[in-house]
């Protein structure tokens, strides 16, 4: 679990500071936008992180349908909330909604570079 709430923390303190980038810009909807955006991928990863570590697979085959749910949950999640704020937040800065959404995909994406004893994952210096 260790690399998801690392991740989680990642997308948090991102949100926040695009948020108050946005604010600076785009005020008080550019900053809420910002936060929607991120919170989206929050909610979802949360989702995902939850499904998994409630997982007790004993093969390789239970642990891959545990994660193909959870992802099917994932995308299922950000599907819906992505329409839900766009539907019902009038003010929406579509740049900052989406730029932040996008940010905290790829902070979901360096989760496979977090180690669960704390350390980095390193590649291998060339010629190795």
């Amino acid at each position: 679990m260790r690399p998801f709430r690392t991740v989680f923390l990642w997308q948090l303190i991102a949100t926040a500071v695009f948020a108050l980038l946005a604010a600076v810009f785009w005020g008080q909807d550019g900053a809420a936008s910002a936060v929607l955006g991120g919170s989206v991928n929050l909610a979802a990863g949360a989702a995902y992180g939850w499904i998994v570590s409630r997982s007790r697979a004993r093969s390789a085959g239970e642990a891959l349908r545990t994660m193909l749910r959870a992802e099917a949950v994932k995308v299922l999640l950000i599907v819906a909330l992505l329409w839900l704020a766009m539907a019902n937040y009038r003010s929406i800065v579509y740049g900052v909604f989406l730029g932040s959404f996008g940010l905290t995909v790829a902070i979901f994406a360096a989760a496979i570079a977090v180690r669960d004893d704390g350390t980095q994952k390193t590649p291998p210096a060339k010629g190795q």
